[in-house]
């Protein structure tokens, strides 16, 4: 069935629908050459149509150890290529019949250059997928679909459950949390007791916790003002540890500030640089804002990380408390396992106090 993405600004990108499903959602990009899966169950992606810029998609199918949430929450996913012969010792199914099964709408067969570039040059901008027969009328009304905020309750955990080991003991605020950053965690020792988003800080604090950790997960920090503020509740309570959505309500919560960026970083490619090292690692990232650099400069913090590409704050740490966030993804479910020194740094500061 042929198909279409129509991006707000009236840019039309053929192709053809893999589903008889339309959909709503703001249009991004990522760079990484692998991953898809992982990409499509990364809870940071709800509300998303999520192009993918490398050609081929789908060559080495589906299985159910590389999902990262219980079920993926994309609006959407654009691809170039749909393999349809998939090999991989691992396959359980293919990448189409994921897609099916989960009802995610897909067109394939675009010219995903193009929307990334155009993407690179107007920023994101809500789009929709629809059949190529799709009236004017039946396009407007799904472009009058708003795209959902502040959607962290739709992917958090609905109840506490733990990961247990020998381990400190660790509460994790659950933003949208994927599973690999909990195994990251769980593998270097930590005792895991995992909360959902609106937790109180004196929830967390009862269970008397060695450290806490920060997840990442969808949307604007800045909608989150009760979780902002239970999180500056917790400061200075217990070594904390923040990462991409949790990185900025950290900083939020710090009094600094964070800003919109015009296309977002995403991808499992992306350099930073350790300043305190002077060492660039690769990075695996998914997020559309930033700390904002200035508003850091009379708080108790240093920037610690620094996007290479565009030499945005990428890591924040605290002078005087044992806090510490980086804006990317240290275990790199996909990508990179350059930056998985971090958790080793988590664990010495809650095994020693530093």
């Amino acid at each position: 069935m042929k198909g279409k993405l129509i991006l707000e600004d009236g840019s039309v990108f053929p192709g053809t629908l893999l589903n008889d499903v339309q959909s709503t959602g703001e249009v991004v990009f990522n760079t990484g050459m692998s991953g898809y899966q992982e990409i499509l169950t990364d809870p940071s992606y709800c509300s998303q149509i999520v192009t993918l810029t490398y050609p081929m998609i789908g060559n080495y199918g589906v299985a159910d150890v590389f999902n990262q949430a219980r079920k993926p929450f994309v609006n959407g996913f654009v691809i170039g290529e749909l393999c349809i012969n998939p090999s991989n010792w691992q396959i359980q199914s293919q990448l189409s019949d994921f897609l099916t099964e989960n009802k995610i709408p897909c067109i394939y067969g675009v010219d995903t250059r193009a929307i990334t570039r155009k993407i690179r040059s107007a920023g994101t901008m809500k789009g929709v997928i629809v059949k190529e027969t799709a009236t004017q009328p039946e396009i407007d009304t799904l472009f009058k679909v708003p795209i959902k905020r502040d959607v962290v309750a739709e992917v958090t955990t609905p109840n506490v459950y733990k990961m247990e080991n020998n381990g400190p003991d660790v509460v994790v605020m659950d933003f949208g949390i994927k599973q690999n950053i909990l195994k990251g965690l769980h593998k270097i020792g930590c005792n895991l007791t995992i909360v959902p988003a609106d937790t109180t800080a004196e929830e967390i604090l009862t269970m008397n916790p060695d450290g806490i950790f920060l997840s990442n997960g969808p949307g604007d920090p800045k909608d989150l003002k009760e979780i902002i503020g239970e999180v500056k509740k917790l400061l200075g309570r217990k070594p904390m540890f923040g990462i991409c959505l949790g990185h900025q309500l950290l900083a939020l919560a710090l009094g600094a500030d964070t800003y919109k960026l015009k296309f977002g970083h995403r991808g499992s490619n992306q350099p930073v640089k350790n300043l305190l090292t002077g060492r660039v690692h690769i990075s695996s990232q998914n997020h559309g804002y930033a700390v904002d650099e200035k508003s850091l400069a009379n708080l108790p913090v240093q920037v610690t990380h620094r996007a290479v590409n565009d030499g945005t704050v990428e890591g924040i740490r605290h002078n005087d408390l044992p806090i510490f966030s980086v804006q990317y993804h240290p275990e790199a479910s996909p990508g990179p396992d350059d930056n998985t020194y971090l958790f080793d740094e988590f664990w010495t500061m809650l095994t020693k106090g530093e």
